[in-house]
C-alpha cells in the first residue's frame, strides 16, 4: 500500500477491506441475500444459481483503479466519501461517456449511478485523489465466474476515442 493514506488505511482496517486482485482496489462483501434464484429461471446468461442480490464496500487508492470488466448484472455504484472518481462506460453500440461520481452535485458530480448489463466499466480515482468509499449493488447476485475482461486491441478499435483511458483502466498482465 504505497500511496495510501492514513485515512485510508483506517478505512480498510475499519471496514475489513481487502485487495480485490481480479479488478483492483480493496473491497468487502457486506450483504449476500439468502435467498436465491435457480439457473433454470434466470436467463441463459447465467449458467448457475444467484442470490437475489449481493453488496459490497469498495475503496480506491492513487495506485489502484477498477481495471475494464463486464458483469451480465447490471451494477449500481453508490459514492460515500472521499474523493471523486471517474468511470468510463463502453457501450455495446459503440458509445461511451465519462461520469463523474462524488458528493458536489453542483460541479456535476453524482453520488450513484446504474452500469448497464455488457457495459464495459472501469472506475478511478480523479487526478490528486486520496482514496474514495463506493459501494455496488448487484442483481440478481455477483458470482466471480460472471467477471469478463476485455481484449484490449478490440477495444481500442471500437473505441477510438476512449484510448487513453483504456489504456489507463487495463489491468496489467
Amino acid at each position: 500500500m504505497t500511496a495510501v493514506t492514513e485515512k485510508a488505511k483506517r478505512i480498510i482496517e475499519f471496514l475489513g477491506l481487502e485487495p480485490l486482485t481480479m479488478e483492483g482496489g480493496f473491497y468487502k462483501e457486506t450483504y449476500r441475500s439468502d435467498e436465491t434464484i435457480e439457473a433454470g429461471h434466470l436467463p441463459t446468461r447465467f449458467k448457475s444459481k444467484r442470490a437475489f442480490a449481493t453488496a459490497i464496500y469498495y475503496l480506491l487508492t492513487p495506485d489502484t483503479f477498477s481495471a475494464l470488466h463486464q458483469l451480465p448484472s447490471d451494477e449500481i455504484f453508490h459514492f460515500y466519501l472521499g474523493d471523486p472518481v471517474e468511470m468510463l462506460q463502453l457501450f455495446e453500440d459503440g458509445t461511451g461517456k465519462i461520469i463523474q461520481l462524488g458528493n458536489d452535485i453542483e460541479k456535476g458530480q453524482i453520488p450513484q449511478v446504474v452500469v448497464p448489463k455488457y457495459t464495459w466499466q472501469g472506475t478511478r480515482l480523479v487526478s490528486g485523489g486520496q482514496f474514495a468509499l463506493l459501494g455496488t449493488t448487484v442483481a440478481p447476485g455477483f458470482e466471480f465466474e460472471d467477471f469478463i475482461t476485455p481484449d484490449k486491441e478490440a477495444l481500442l478499435k471500437k473505441y477510438p476515442h476512449y484510448a487513453t483511458m483504456i489504456d489507463h483502466l487495463m489491468k496489467p498482465h
